[in-house]
């Protein structure tokens, strides 16, 4: 087979960051709304405040208003639920973020299910989740299964319909959504997962392969169907022969390349494209919130 095409996510993702960009400068030049993202970090953890960080930054650069709490590891679940309740009563505040994880002593099932189902812009609320499996398109979708949704249907020129995808993993923030949406895309869609027997049989079906399980290289390349189009979700952290550590996907990215008509990378994938699409659920949820036709991005 011929080399696969590369699906270059940053590329997109900084595409789609320009299209918000112009639409949050209608929206505030002809309604007066400018859509604010809320983002509450509570501790210290290092990955998470660079993540949030870079949100605020690209949040401000697309014309957006960026609020960020910062609350210490000590904080208990009554503070950070009494921080969520202020968010919630704010009319400038469209989008509300809990970075995840939080410290031990707080609940993260009570904090999702007290944001605002309407400023829920990670998607995670059983509202949205509800919404999500109904097939409505009313909800908030979780950010990096939607980014993986644009950039099939930007590989498909919009028609998936039909196509046989299995997803790899059942997680609540990837696997579950991912699923709903392929469906909604009107895909056939098998969910597989740590119980699955014969794992590689259920890949070798798929059109279209999602990787989201969290374990390195684990997809091999003899699993996939020639011709599939593959979609890395996994980052994780590997350790050089040489020394160091480099980033690599669930897939081996190197036999798949063998088999794939299409692949994303790790990194400069599905990545790049979380927090855009956490400024596109901003855009989103601010239209809602004013009764304002939701821009198609």
């Amino acid at each position: 087979m011929s080399e696969p095409k590369i699906i270059d996510g940053k590329a997109f993702a900084a595409g789609l960051r320009d299209r918000i960009a112009t639409e949050v400068a209608k929206l505030k030049e002809e309604n007066g709304i400018t859509p604010g993202l809320a983002v509450v970090l509570v501790g210290e953890d290092p990955a998470s405040q660079v993540y949030v960080r870079s949100k605020g930054k690209q949040t401000v650069e697309a014309g957006m208003q960026s609020f960020e709490y910062k609350m210490p590891e000590t904080t208990s679940q009554e503070e950070l639920l009494a921080k969520v309740e202020e968010l919630n009563n704010d009319p400038a505040v469209n989008g509300i973020l809990v970075q995840l994880p939080l410290p031990k002593q707080i609940d993260e099932q009570a904090v999702l299910a007290a944001i605002d189902p309407a400023k829920d812009v990670d998607g995670f609320h059983t509202t949205n989740v509800g919404l999500l499996g109904t097939g409505s398109d009313n909800g908030l979708v979780p950010c990096t299964p939607l980014g993986c949704i644009m950039l099939l249907r930007d590989h498909f020129d919009g028609n998936l319909s039909g196509k046989k995808a299995v997803v790899i993993g059942r997680s609540n923030i990837v696997g579950k959504p991912m699923f709903n949406l392929l469906l909604k895309e009107s895909c056939t869609v098998t969910v597989a997962h740590s119980r699955t027997q014969d794992l590689p049989g259920e890949v070798r079906q798929a059109d279209i392969v999602v990787a989201a399980v969290g374990r390195p290289e684990m997809v091999k390349g003899d699993w996939l169907k020639d011709g599939a189009v593959v979609i890395d979700v996994g980052i994780n952290r590997i350790d050089k022969p040489e020394g160091g550590t480099r980033l690599v996907g669930d897939v081996d990215f190197a036999s798949a390349c063998e088999r794939a008509s299409a692949i994303t990378p790790v990194p400069g994938g599905v990545g790049p494209m979380t927090i855009a699409v956490l400024l596109a659920n901003t855009v989103t949820a601010a239209c809602q919130q004013n009764g304002i036709a939701v821009p198609k991005l």
